[in-house]
């Protein structure tokens, strides 16, 4: 998932990841229940609950209310080196919806992109699903589906509500990195196949070292280390435009990385991860008409049902992954997803490995998703475990062009797989959308998980 957050303290609160325990707010994780379903019992409520990425939340020096990061600047006398900020800098629990714009009714979760308190400005949220409080839940999805309702009819172009799964560790690293005593209770942990470096904290350690400030965002920057792990973009989308799309990484969960295997620029295809993904988009693949406000599918306008499949060679959750298949569900009509419309591509409706191959060869791309083990990959993954992500952000690299409008700039729109969605290209600048539609929202709810077939 492309993700730069911000979150603007304008008194006492920083965005930073840290990995102590502060003492100013309890931490109070707001229920969030899901339900597990089979075909011969039907759906059982399980008791969840959302946890804040620790990316949010206000950092500050241990017992003292003295930020370790101010702006896009770590505090150098706190922060001289990774493990001593570690050791000084403290996490505070978190106002959901006071601070943060996150709220819970029932089985029910919204997110607004601008939320102004008396102290604070923040922008976007990202939560993950606990299993207890100091437990992410973890989904093994392969031979079984996922279902959500999703409201999108509030997210212009330039906008992501995003639901996606990433391999991060149950207890958010806390076990393995001596020095996170933080962990899962405060959101810790993150990796995603973006490698973001932009995470202040990886691996229990502060990423200070050769910090930049982000030249567009005054609230981010970037240090030496991304981290890294397989990702599972169930839904990524606006009201314009929408993409799932597997990330596989050659790393076996949350892996730090350097240089060359965070895969940027020149080294994109000699990372860890496929960092393009085989997505589907269905404006991409040439039915422009499918997913909109008043679609011939989707209609966007108002709330609809979205079921993801991971079917196997056997039917059980024993074989290997061979296609991720999606249906939606609307006023009470199921919907096929669209066909793919492109020539030199077969009129495919789901990701396949032959999927996969020809889509990279229509589009000029290169095939990184195969070569690091495709579907049946994915799947090794999937059954490793993965933690739930739901988030709505915008987009400072690239203005979310990617998933709604003509993306890269540099080839001609004309060219296969560039026009994504409807949007001008001139959309998405993350100071115009939170200016002008600060009260943008997303809304997910009644989520379900199970055997094939039985959530919907």
């Amino acid at each position: 998932m492309r993700a730069i957050f911000a979150l603007v303290l304008l008194i006492a609160a920083s965005c930073v990841l840290g990995q102590q325990v502060g003492s100013y707010t309890a931490e109070k994780h707001p229920a969030f229940p899901i339900q597990q379903c089979t075909n011969s019992t039907g759906c059982k409520t399980v008791s969840t609950s959302i946890v804040l990425d620790a990316n949010w939340r206000w950092l500050h020096k241990v017992n003292d209310y003295t930020n370790c990061f101010t702006g896009s600047e770590w505090d150098p006398s706190l922060c001289p080196n990774p493990t001593t900020c570690a050791q000084n800098c403290a996490l505070e629990g978190a106002d959901y919806e006071g601070t943060y714009g996150v709220k819970v009714s029932g089985n029910s979760l919204s997110i607004t992109l601008v939320t102004r308190g008396e102290y604070s400005t923040n922008v976007g949220a990202r939560v993950y699903l606990l299993s207890n409080d100091s437990s992410y839940y973890m989904f093994q999805l392969k031979g079984k589906e996922f279902t959500f309702d999703v409201d999108v009819s509030n997210l212009p172009c330039g906008l992501n509500g995003a639901l996606y799964t990433t391999e991060m560790s149950s207890d958010g690293g806390m076990s393995k990195f001596p020095t996170n005593k933080a962990g899962a209770k405060y959101g810790t942990g993150y990796c995603d196949a973006q490698c973001p470096r932009d995470m202040k904290f990886i691996n229990g350690e502060a990423n200070l070292i050769d910090w930049k400030s982000s030249p567009d965002d005054p609230n981010s920057g970037t240090g030496l280390y991304g981290t890294c792990c397989t990702e599972m973009d169930i839904w990524e989308a606006n009201s314009m435009a929408a993409a799932y799309t597997p990330h596989l990484c050659s790393v076996v969960g949350q892996t730090r990385c350097n240089g060359t295997t965070c895969g940027e620029g020149q080294d994109r295809l000699n990372g860890y991860c496929d960092k393009s993904g085989c997505d589907f988009n269905s404006y991409r693949m040439g039915n422009k008409g499918f997913y909109s406000k008043g679609g011939s599918g989707v209609d966007t306008s108002k709330p609809f049902t979205v079921t993801t499949k991971w079917i196997t060679d056997n039917g059980l959750s024993s074989g290997n992954l061979v296609e991720v298949r999606r249906v939606y569900k609307q006023n009470g009509k199921v919907i096929p997803n669209s066909q793919v419309n492109i020539p030199g591509m077969n009129n495919f409706d789901s990701i396949t490995d032959q999927y996969c191959k020809e889509e990279t060869g229509a589009f000029q791309d290169q095939d990184y998703f195969e070569s690091l083990g495709g579907l049946k990959g994915l799947g090794q993954s999937l059954d490793r475990g993965h933690v739930l992500s739901l988030s709505l952000w915008d987009d400072h690299a690239a203005h979310m062009l990617w998933l709604d409008s003509d993306y890269p700039l540099n080839v001609p729109a004309s060219n296969p797989g560039v026009n994504r969605g409807p949007c001008a290209i001139s959309t998405g600048v993350p100071s115009e959308v939170e200016q002008q539609t600060p009260g943008a929202h997303v809304i997910f709810s009644n989520i379900r998980v199970g055997e094939l077939g039985s959530t919907a």
